[in-house]
């Protein structure tokens, strides 16, 4: 079903943009929470009316991301990590330990957010991209450190 979205949605598009999605998602979630309208000639006409006040919003949200990207961009993270003889680590960093330990900082950032490739096995100092908005990723530093020796 092609919808035209009234709110930019983080897995389906940004505002005022025709997407297609599955009819059970428009129908259950997006009509009724107005995230979204049909996508018909005469909504299409109110689109191009409505065109303007769309562009402002997305201006303002990817001014607000920028902003947080560099706030992002600055955030350094020691993660302790109990370790073995040769330096490996027992179990993994994952995206929810990162997002815990960015949790402690001012800045909330959701661990759907952190595009980590695979989870962290070695000690060392990584950087991970963060998804704030469509061009906008930012990296942080997570640096994983030996805890104290409890092996």
């Amino acid at each position: 079903m092609k919808v035209i979205l009234t709110e930019t949605i983080d897995s389906v598009g940004i505002i005022g943009t025709e997407v297609n999605v599955k009819n059970g998602f428009a129908r259950n979630y997006l009509f009724p929470q107005k995230k979204a309208i049909l996508a018909t000639p005469q909504n299409h006409k109110l689109l191009a009316q409505q065109k303007a006040k769309f562009e402002i919003q997305i201006a303002k949200e990817r001014e607000m991301a920028m902003q947080m990207a560099e706030k992002v961009a600055q955030i350094y993270v020691k993660i302790p990590a109990k370790i073995s003889d040769d330096d490996r680590l027992y179990g993994s960093i994952t995206s929810r330990d990162i997002a815990d330990a960015i949790g402690n900082q001012e800045i909330t950032i959701e661990r759907r957010m952190l595009l980590l490739a695979e989870p962290i096995k070695k000690l060392g100092v990584y950087k991970v991209p963060v998804r704030l908005y469509k061009g906008v990723k930012p990296e942080i530093t997570i640096e994983v450190v030996p805890e104290d020796k409890v092996v």
